[in-house]
């Protein structure tokens, strides 16, 4: 009559938590050497826990298989206030910055990752590292999990299980998706995995990395197919960077031929830029720079884009201002999954209940970055993991409840 949960990132520790506090002696198996890698490096931001949007709007924020009304419902049982609430029982204290994240006041993630432990040690959680998830088999209502060690294979029996192994990026630290060939075993649709919250690849000229390589764009705009997001940007060797492009990524991914138009002046309209420098007869480039109050950056985009859109065509102020207005940049792709913030992709929504538990394997559950969703950065990729390893964990109580196996008291795994 057990729970066990496999994976010790933030879903799996937020699922492990629900349980012991409802009164069940839980095992967490954990393939490293030790619990919340990824979230030690999520803590080199500063920890962005969460954002004080109101559930309304944060549930627009996750894209994938589900609905804004299913992600609203989860952020209404575990959403930011829960999260302050927890950090604080936890002995730390959070605060809400200016651009609304939530951060822990010492901006470190290990002293509460530290605490966090400490805390389901003392309430019975029993952590197994060095355990590599190898297969899942069920018969009869009884899973068996086949775990590699160094000694070699070692089979665990569970009455329920949640999975919590994380996506596809940042393998290093465990979340390495080698559990998707597990799950397709057993007939589950997952949905193929690509680099979310990642730079994007652009062919740039020598001359314009010359110039830019390393500086940012501050201060401006930047929009694909409708959708306009103001932010600032950075020149990378192989392309562009930045949280403004991040939150674009689900609407790039899904063009042929992606292509960011960026304001390089969204506080000035066309007109106003043209009256700057109208009255200049000599080099409008250096008058732009001057009047415009561009950036080496911004100012090598600018004269790489007017030279390849006509080189031979005269420069009139019109054309630079509608061009610093609407620069358009060719995407030639996103940077490979192990270098990108998050994943997307994963165990399809369409194979889970409302409990996040697998429909062709009752008893089984899912959270975290293994489901097919993706967020932006900001504090929601930590919220969607507390809250989906709050989901699963209230599920698979309830699933143990109905199946008689939490009779009177507890008992954990042998």
């Amino acid at each position: 009559m057990n729970l066990a949960i496999v994976g010790g990132g933030p879903a799996g520790l937020r699922a492990a938590e629900v349980a012991v506090n409802a009164g069940l002696q839980v095992t967490l198996f954990e393939g490293k050497p030790s619990v919340g890698r990824k979230f030690l490096v999520a803590g080199h931001g500063g920890l962005n826990l969460s954002h004080s949007e109101p559930p309304e709007q944060f549930a627009t924020r996750y894209q994938g298989g589900a609905s804004p009304e299913f992600w609203h419902s989860l952020i209404q049982e575990f959403g930011n206030q829960e999260i302050r609430e927890w950090a604080a029982d936890l002995g730390i204290e959070t605060f809400i910055g200016t651009s609304g994240r939530v951060f822990p006041k010492e901006f470190k993630a290990a002293p509460l990752l530290r605490r966090w432990v400490e805390r389901l040690r003392s309430r019975g959680t029993c952590f197994q590292p060095r355990h590599y998830l190898q297969g899942i088999r069920c018969q009869d209502d009884l899973f068996t999990l086949e775990f590699h060690r160094a000694e070699g294979i070692q089979e665990v029996p569970a009455n329920s299980v949640i999975l919590a192994l994380g996506g596809a990026s940042w393998p290093q630290t465990g979340s390495d998706s080698a559990w998707i060939p597990i799950l397709k075993s057993h007939g589950i649709d997952i949905t193929p995995m690509s680099a979310a919250n990642c730079g994007w690849e652009v062919n740039w000229h020598p001359d314009t990395l010359t110039a830019a390589e390393g500086l940012p764009l501050k201060n401006i705009t930047v929009s694909t197919s409708g959708k306009c997001i103001p932010g600032e940007l950075l020149i990378t060797r192989y392309g562009l960077e930045g949280g403004s492009l991040y939150q674009l990524g689900y609407t790039l991914r899904s063009q042929l031929t992606p292509i960011l138009t960026i304001d390089l002046k969204p506080s000035h309209s066309v007109d106003e830029l043209i009256s700057k420098i109208t009255s200049n007869g000599g080099d409008l480039l250096a008058a732009a720079a001057k009047a415009w109050k561009l950036h080496p950056a911004p100012l090598a985009l600018l004269k790489q884009h007017v030279v390849d859109l006509s080189p031979s065509a005269p420069l009139t102020p019109a054309r630079l201002a509608e061009s610093a207005k609407a620069l358009p940049i060719t995407l030639t792709g996103p940077r490979p999954i192990e270098e990108a913030i998050s994943s997307a992709g994963g165990v399809s929504f369409s194979e889970l209940d409302e409990h996040l538990m697998v429909k062709r394997l009752p008893g089984l559950f899912v959270a975290g970055e293994m489901i097919d969703w993706e967020a932006p950065t900001g504090g929601y990729l930590l919220q969607g993991c507390f809250a989906t390893g709050t989901r699963a964990a209230q599920g698979a109580l309830e699933y143990l409840k109905l199946r008689n196996c939490l009779p009177g008291r507890y008992l954990g795994l042998t």
